[in-house]
């Protein structure tokens, strides 16, 4: 590896497969706080039409009606409840697994630190760790949710599942060695372009995980009110939060990561021309970067305008997420262009 620092980059590729792995024990810790927790069996037991948001203006907390609100809350309007409810030991296990899931993104930002410093350049000029990249992204935009939004914290494992999957396909299928950045890439522009794409799509991927959980707790609740047969994975959706708090905490992510997408792009046609004498030239990489751009756009203008806030909104996110998966792997792998620069060994 010429010009490449050995012993950082293995240094770099131990941190990234630490950090699955207390990725890993972090997710563990959330199924556990999901499946035991108070918010998960209060959530399961509380009928449809007896949900309530408790502090409006606050997060959306689900309690029986009449019955009295979760831990240092009163009814919606009331009055802060003085006394502090113990956390349970399920709940004392979420907690912990916050801060393990913490603990695993500074070994993720070790690793991709290290990594700049062993190839002396911005570490995502690659599938593998562009990939890593995104990763991180996606765990920090679900803790940065948690701040605004905590009764979801139990709702972690969904959120780390499918950043082990990335983070697994990368240091495997993914992979890349350590290498020199290639002539084209030599650009302060990669730093600028590439560092939006891989942060906004990061978020995208945490508020994907958030919809699917909506449209999963939406029907949940529509058959409970109807009366209608509950399907074999009904005990996993009851437990979900409302599902006003899963829409909303997947609109506030991609009301704030479009703007950086659309940055993004933008600053990918400057690079374009700077590099290949056109803006755009509609290369497949580039073409499928605005189909998504497209997608997110038609998402939020339905909801500013028409005021969707329900299923055919969620199906309009999932469809630009999938556009992005569609970009990341079969454009990269499957299809030639002047973006070719996936790095699969």
């Amino acid at each position: 590896m010429s010009g490449i620092n050995g012993s950082a980059a293995h240094l770099s590729d131990t941190f990234f497969t630490t950090a699955i792995s207390i990725y890993a024990v972090g997710m563990v810790g959330f199924v556990a706080e999901y499946a035991f927790g108070r918010r998960g069996r209060i959530a399961a037991t509380v009928p449809a039409t007896e949900k309530v948001l408790v502090s409006a203006g606050g997060p959306a907390v689900e309690v029986r009606a009449g019955v009295g609100a979760p831990p240092g809350r009163e009814a919606a309007g009331g009055p802060r409840n003085p006394a502090r409810v113990r956390p349970s030991g399920a709940e004392r296990v979420g907690r912990f697994a916050l801060w393990i899931t913490m603990l695993g993104v500074l070994f993720h930002g070790a690793s991709i630190a290290v990594r700049a410093a062993a190839v002396d350049a911005v570490p995502w000029s690659n599938m593998y760790e562009f990939a890593s990249v995104a990763g991180i992204v996606a765990v920090i935009a679900f803790v940065a949710v948690l701040w605004r939004l905590p009764s979801i914290r139990h709702l972690g494992g969904f959120i780390l599942l499918p950043v082990i999957l990335v983070m697994f396909f990368a240091g495997t299928v993914f992979y890349s060695d350590a290498q020199p950045l290639v002539p084209a890439l030599k650009s302060y522009w990669l730093a600028i372009h590439v560092s939006l794409i891989a942060v906004s799509e990061g978020a995208f991927m945490t508020s994907a995980v958030f919809t699917m959980a909506f449209l999963a707790k939406q029907r949940f609740d529509r058959r409970e009110a109807s009366g209608e047969k509950q399907g074999r994975f009904a005990v996993y959706a009851a437990k979900l939060p409302a599902a006003s708090t899963l829409d909303k905490a997947a609109y506030r992510i991609i009301a704030f990561s479009f703007p950086l997408y659309t940055v993004a792009v933008i600053c990918g046609a400057i690079w374009a021309e700077a590099a290949w004498g056109r803006y755009w030239g509609w290369d497949p990489k580039e073409t499928w970067a605005f189909i998504v751009w497209v997608i997110y756009a038609c998402y939020l203008h339905a909801r500013a305008t028409a005021g969707w806030k329900g299923r055919a909104a969620a199906w309009i996110n999932l469809a630009a997420f999938g556009s992005i998966i569609f970009n990341f792997v079969i454009v990269n792998v499957v299809i030639s262009g002047l973006h070719s620069y996936a790095g699969l060994n």
